[in-house]
């Protein structure tokens, strides 16, 4: 994992590092002060060898995973459109929690309440709302009340973490059990059915519904397809070009167009994926609503972490939370908020998760979901000791668990073997971060 990766963008740099030895740790990271392409890669192949890999570990198991389960997938379903698509849906709740958990991650903290806050407050009290039997609320206004519900527990958990004091770890855990208890309440009130009647009853029961199994056309798909890849690609050329006529340091512009390059052939992909017909009798086509849901979130935090001044105390906080302090940053406050925001997008996770289902019920896994929170935010690459990470980390690992989950359910094989597996990954992670952070120690040493 690199400092470049989880470091805001922004920072300054001084003159006279790039004399540095090649064993001596520079005060920023090679990559910045690479002129050309070459430089870059030989920089990067400097952090590989100094055990700084990044997101290459989750990449290349991404890679092997779906390589194994395509050849072993019964018919080679692996990689068909339906299959990916399925694939898509089941990791988007992950990948959402996984964001969430991050907020607090950076921090050094933990939220265990989301696998139960996010189901609970903005599943359950979404889809109730919007019953044409019960208040009949507009979509929107059900969502929005959710959230609200949702950044009013995040706010109680900041608070008594930072007020009082108490450990994020044993305030989260019993709101775990007490979400499990209020979501046993809610749903003793029912009905929470999120299928849409046949008769046209429930239109904004549909809206909620959609947000998982509803799906643009075709044409629709490729015109938000290229406004996105063209909006990115704008901002991060005008961003880049921007520095290198300010005199600071800035990616090569070869690396820029990779970049650029990199997210239209996403986009592409997913693009004619989903307009693949993927029913068996009909027509099944078009990009699915939640994969614009999950970029929104993407977009939106990211810009928050790293471009704007809370991000970067949430960066110093989670790096030196003293230090952060005696430069002036009201730690209480920027921990508070994000707990606030970490329950707010679980709160989207949980609507996610309740369309999925198409209601919601009794057996809400919500420890596991948050396990599974945590496992998406660490495998990506974010640190469990505060101050490393980034909101696509979690997208990363989202798709892992979902790889993970999808494979070993076409190959038949039992829940419990889910549970290992991704175990074992996450375990993997872990002790990859702890090394990391051993030779960013080493390296701290030799600077004496």
């Amino acid at each position: 994992m690199s400092r470049a990766d989880t470091e805001p963008p922004g920072g300054a740099a001084t003159e006279g590092q790039a004399g540095l030895d090649d064993d001596a740790a520079p005060l920023v990271p090679p990559e910045v002060m690479a002129q050309s392409l070459g430089d870059y890669a030989r920089a990067q192949v400097l952090r590989i060898k100094g055990g700084e890999s990044g997101v290459l570990p989750v990449i290349f198991a991404l890679i092997v995973i779906t390589v194994i389960f395509q050849t072993i997938s019964p018919h080679h379903v692996f990689l068909t459109a339906g299959n990916v698509i399925n694939l898509l849906q089941q990791s988007a709740v992950f990948a959402v929690l996984g964001m969430a958990e991050i907020f607090v991650l950076l921090l050094g903290e933990i939220d265990l309440s989301i696998g139960y806050v996010g189901p609970a407050i903005g599943g359950a009290i979404t889809i109730q709302l919007v019953q044409p039997v019960t208040t009949d609320w507009p979509w929107w206004a059900a969502i929005s009340i959710s959230l609200l519900g949702c950044a009013l527990v995040g706010a109680t958990w900041g608070t008594l973490v930072t007020r009082l004091r108490l450990p994020s770890f044993i305030v989260t855990l019993g709101g775990l059990l007490i979400f499990n208890g209020v979501l046993l309440i809610i749903l003793a009130y029912g009905p929470f059915s999120g299928y849409p009647s046949l008769n046209g009853r429930g239109g904004n029961l549909r809206g909620v519904y959609d947000l998982m199994w509803g799906h643009v056309t075709p044409l629709a798909g490729w015109i938000v397809m290229i406004v996105l890849v063209g909006l990115f690609s704008t901002a991060i050329f005008v961003k880049d070009s921007r520095r290198r006529q300010s005199g600071l340091v800035a990616p090569p512009l070869s690396l820029t167009l990779i970049k650029i390059g990199f997210t239209a052939a996403v986009g592409i992909v997913v693009v004619v994926v989903s307009n693949l017909n993927r029913a068996h009798i009909g027509k099944l086509q078009g990009v699915p609503w939640f994969v614009f849901v999950v970029l929104g979130v993407l977009a939106l935090w990211t810009f928050l972490l790293q471009r704007t001044r809370f991000g970067r105390y949430i960066y110093a906080i989670g790096g030196n939370a003293e230090a952060a302090r005696r430069a002036g940053i009201d730690v209480a406050m920027i921990k508070t908020m994000a707990f606030v925001l970490c329950a707010v997008t679980a709160g989207i996770a949980g609507i996610l998760y309740g369309s999925q289902l198409g209601g919601m019920s009794n057996n809400v896994p919500g420890g596991q979901l948050v396990l599974y929170a945590v496992a998406a935010a660490v495998i990506g690459g974010t640190s469990l000791f505060g101050g490393r990470g980034r909101m696509s980390h979690a997208i990363l690992g989202g798709l892992m668990i979902g790889a993970i989950t999808n494979g070993l359910g076409l190959e038949g094989l039992q829940v419990q073997w889910q549970f290992i597996v991704t175990g074992a990954v996450l375990l993997f992670a872990v002790i990859v971060d702890s090394v990391t952070r051993r030779g960013w120690g080493s390296g701290s040493g030799n600077r004496g």
